[in-house]
C-alpha cells in the first residue's frame, strides 16, 4: 500500500509579494488557474492507494488545504487525512509523525511517498513510473529518494553523488553533497555521476522508523512523545503544542538519510521545478506563451519597446517601457520590480519588512478564513473598510471588541446575525450597528456565499482586539490564530 504524504506550508520568501507566510507558495495560482498544491494533489492521486492521501501542514493552512482538495474532482474528501502542526519545525519531525501515523493506521509495511506542495511536474505519466521503480526498493527496506539529471550548473540546490548501480534503474547514494560554488557545480554537472536533490522520498514506515531508531533517536523519542500527545488519532490529528515544540528541528536529510544503511537514489525521467524564484516562476511555459520580444504577461499589462520581461498584474494596469530582463509583480498592495539575474534577492527584501514588522509579508489584502475571507478596503487611522465574503453554511466566532465599534451591510444574501442578546435576519441592501464591547455573530443560513461591507470605526483595528466566546473552528480566545 502506497500512502503519498504532502508536505503543504512553509515561508517562500523568494516569490513574494504572492506568496505570504498566511498564504504561502503552494496555494499560489499558475496561469491555468491551478496551484501548486492541487497540481501536486493531482500527481499523488494518481499513485495512491484506495485515494488516500495524509497532509502534514500548519494548523492555520488547515482550511486552506481543505479548500483546495475540495476543488478536485477526483479527490474523496473523507480519505483525506491531516496531521496539523501547531508552529513550524522541520521535515524531520513531519515526516517521522506521517510514519507512525501511516504504520498505526495502515501498518508497519506500507510505503510513504513524501512530495513537496511547492513542486511542479508536468508528466505525469513519467512520475508514476519512477514511483512504481521507487516502490520496489522500498519493499526490500530501501529509503528512496528522486534525484534530478542537472540541467545547467546551479548552486541554489543540494546534490547527490551516485554509487553502485542496484537495480530498478537506481544507485546506491554515494554521498549527499550541500549547496556547492559554481565551480564545483561546473564539475558535478561535468562529471555526469551527481543530481539534484528533490527532497521527495519512498520508503516503508517500519523502515524509515528503524532507522531512525539508529540515526537520530532523539528526533524518534520525540515525535513519538508528540504521537501520543495527539487529541485524536482520526483526521485531523492536532497536537499538544509544547510536546510538539520539544521536537529538534531538524531535516529528514541530516537526521537519517545522511547516515542510514541502505538508501537508494532514483534518477527521475518526470521534468521539475521546485519554483523556487520569480525566475523560475517565469520560464513556466504558458499557453499564452512569450510575445516576439520574449516577453511573458500575465494580467493586465501594455509593453512597448520592452524584452525579456515577466510580467504579472492582478489588479492593475501596469506599463513596462523600453525596459529589459525584469520581473514586474504587482498584487494591488505591493510591486516588486527585479532584474530576472537577482530574483533570488527578494528574499532580503521580506527579511527587511519582517524587520519593520510591515503586515504585507503575512497577509494580502484578501485574506483567507475558515469560513471565507475578507479584503480590506480601506487601512485609515480613522476607520477600517472591509468586503466580507462568507460561505454557506459558515459562521464567525462570537466574540466582541475593546476598541472598536462595527456597522455591517449586506450586498449579497441573507445573513444571520446576533448583537448582544438580539438575533435577526439582515436581507440586501439593510444594516446594522455593533457598538463597541459588544457581544456579535454572524452567520450564513442559506446555499449561497453571502457578501458584507464591514466598517470600523475606533483607535485600534488589530485582529489581536478579537475576543472570542465561541468559535466553530478552535480557534484562540484572542487575535487571528
Amino acid at each position: 500500500m502506497l500512502i503519498p504524504v504532502i508536505l503543504s506550508g512553509g515561508a517562500g520568501t523568494r516569490l513574494w509579494p504572492v506568496s505570504r507566510s498566511a498564504y504561502p507558495k503552494p496555494f499560489m495560482r499558475l496561469a491555468d488557474g491551478e496551484s501548486l498544491l492541487y497540481k501536486t494533489l493531482t500527481r499523488a492521486l494518481r499513485v495512491a492507494s484506495d485515494g488516500n492521501v495524509l497532509t502534514v501542514t500548519g494548523r492555520d493552512f488547515y482550511f486552506l488545504n481543505r479548500d483546495e482538495y475540495a476543488r478536485h474532482p477526483g479527490a474523496d474528501i473523507d480519505r483525506m487525512r491531516f496531521l496539523l502542526e501547531p508552529a513550524g519545525r522541520n521535515t524531520a519531525p513531519a515526516i517521522v509523525l506521517a510514519a507512525l501515523h501511516v504504520r498505526e493506521h495502515f501498518g508497519a509495511d506500507a510505503q510513504l511517498l513524501v512530495l513537496a506542495a511547492d513542486h511542479l511536474i508536468a508528466d505525469i505519466d513519467a512520475f508514476a513510473a519512477d514511483v512504481a521503480r521507487a516502490q520496489a526498493l522500498a519493499q526490500d527496506g530501501w529509503l528512496v529518494t528522486f534525484g534530478i539529471p542537472p540541467q545547467h550548473p546551479d548552486t541554489g540546490f543540494g546534490y547527490i553523488r551516485q554509487g553502485a548501480v542496484i537495480g530498478h534503474g537506481a544507485h546506491d547514494i554515494a554521498a549527499f553533497v550541500e549547496k556547492p560554488s559554481l565551480d564545483k557545480a561546473k564539475e558535478y554537472l561535468a562529471s555526469g555521476n551527481y543530481m539534484w536533490n528533490s527532497g521527495m522520498f519512498c520508503f516503508r514506515a517500519d523502515a524509515l522508523l528503524a532507522n531512525a531508531a539508529q540515526t537520530c533517536p532523539d528526533v524518534l523519542a520525540a515525535a513519538q512523545a508528540c504521537h501520543a500527545s495527539a487529541r485524536a488519532h482520526e483526521s485531523p490529528v492536532e497536537y499538544a503544542r509544547e510536546v510538539f515544540l520539544a521536537q529538534p528541528d531538524i531535516s529528514i536529510d541530516y537526521a537519517v538519510m545522511e547516515r542510514a544503511q541502505r538508501r537508494a537514489v532514483v534518477s527521475a525521467s518526470f521534468d521539475w521545478s521546485d519554483i523556487g524564484s520569480w525566475k523560475a516562476m517565469s520560464e513556466i511555459p504558458s499557453a499564452s506563451g512569450a510575445d516576439a520580444a520574449g516577453n511573458r504577461v500575465q494580467g493586465k499589462a501594455v509593453v512597448v519597446g520592452s524584452e525579456n520581461c515577466f510580467i504579472q498584474a492582478d489588479q492593475r494596469i501596469v506599463a513596462a517601457v523600453g525596459v529589459k530582463d525584469l520581473v514586474i509583480v504587482d498584487t494591488g498592495d505591493a510591486v516588486l520590480v527585479s532584474d530576472r539575474e537577482h530574483a533570488q534577492q527578494v528574499k532580503q527584501v521580506v527579511e527587511r519588512l519582517r524587520s519593520e514588522g510591515d503586515d504585507s509579508v503575512r497577509h494580502h489584502r484578501t485574506v483567507r478564513r475558515p469560513w471565507g475571507s475578507y479584503t480590506v478596503l480601506e487601512d485609515a487611522d480613522d476607520c477600517k473598510v472591509k468586503r466580507l465574503t462568507v460561505k454557506p453554511g459558515e459562521v464567525l466566532s462570537l466574540q466582541l471588541h475593546h476598541r472598536r465599534s462595527e456597522h455591517w451591510t449586506v450586498v449579497h444574501g441573507t445573513a444571520k446575525v446576533r448583537v448582544g442578546d438580539e438575533e435577526f435576519l439582515l436581507q440586501r441592501n439593510e444594516s446594522c450597528y455593533i457598538p463597541i464591547e459588544t457581544l456579535h455573530r454572524l452567520e450564513n443560513p442559506t446555499e449561497t456565499d453571502i457578501h458584507l461591507i464591514e466598517v470600523q470605526c475606533g483607535d485600534y483595528f488589530g485582529e489581536d482586539d478579537i475576543v472570542r466566546l465561541e468559535d466553530r473552528y478552535g480557534r484562540l480566545p484572542t487575535g487571528r490564530a
